[in-house]
């Protein structure tokens, strides 16, 4: 992702590892994090990089180069890092979800459950960053219950990996929504099937119809 300027041109990156605190283009980040901020359309971001399989390329790259920022005034919110992926700042939380978008789901699972176990402790400081109006905490709470909103206004929860063998949640005039991961370990990480309310199913998400009325999401873990 590049800067745009008032007249329309894109002002090339010279360092997609350098940070200067809201004195460049990416705020509280790098060009490196703010390349995959597009969670309203994934879909529109993975064709500019013509296909899923070279968007899956750097996707990977992201989670694997270098943690290293440079600059004379780095900004102290890049922090948690894997590789260039930044968990301590907001902008990064929805990125290794993306991979549920083309076709990866293992890999999502993955980097979620590297996340939670270790960029999360119960400690006086057991965050990796700020938490900003809630959200590395949010992130924490539906991650660990398997799901989370990639693009928090489309209804749509995509799957992770399930930190509880079992959690319950009130929805609201007296119903329930479980989740249950059956054959979970800490080495069991991965989604092997997936039950709604008793039906197998085919897809890496649920959406917010599928949790409002209560049921069972019933994960089956290897």
């Amino acid at each position: 992702m590049n800067g745009r300027l008032a007249n329309g041109t894109f002002r090339p990156v010279l360092n997609p590892y350098a940070s200067s605190h809201r004195s460049d283009d990416f705020c509280e980040g790098t060009a490196w994090q703010w390349t995959f901020f597009v969670p309203h359309d994934i879909d529109g971001l993975v064709e500019l990089f013509g296909s899923k399989e070279e968007f899956a390329k750097k996707l990977d790259s992201l989670f694997t180069v270098s943690s290293n920022i440079q600059g004379q005034s780095v900004s102290g919110d890049i922090s948690g890092m894997i590789g260039q992926y930044a968990h301590g700042n907001e902008p990064s939380h929805h990125i290794a979800y993306i991979y549920n978008k083309i076709g990866q789901p293992w890999k999502a699972q993955k980097y979620v459950n590297h996340i939670l176990t270790k960029l999360y402790s119960n400690t006086p400081d057991g965050l990796c960053g700020q938490d900003d109006t809630g959200q590395m905490s949010a992130w924490y709470i539906f991650s660990a219950m398997g799901f989370y909103p990639l693009d928090p206004v489309a209804q749509i929860y995509e799957i992770g990996s399930p930190l509880f063998p079992e959690v319950s949640m009130k929805i609201g005039n007296g119903k329930i929504f479980k989740v249950i991961a059956l054959n979970h370990s800490s080495e069991n990480i991965y989604v092997q099937s997936a039950k709604l309310n008793g039906n197998f199913l085919n897809r890496s998400f649920i959406t917010f119809d599928d949790i409002r009325d209560g049921g069972v999401l019933e994960f089956r873990m290897g």
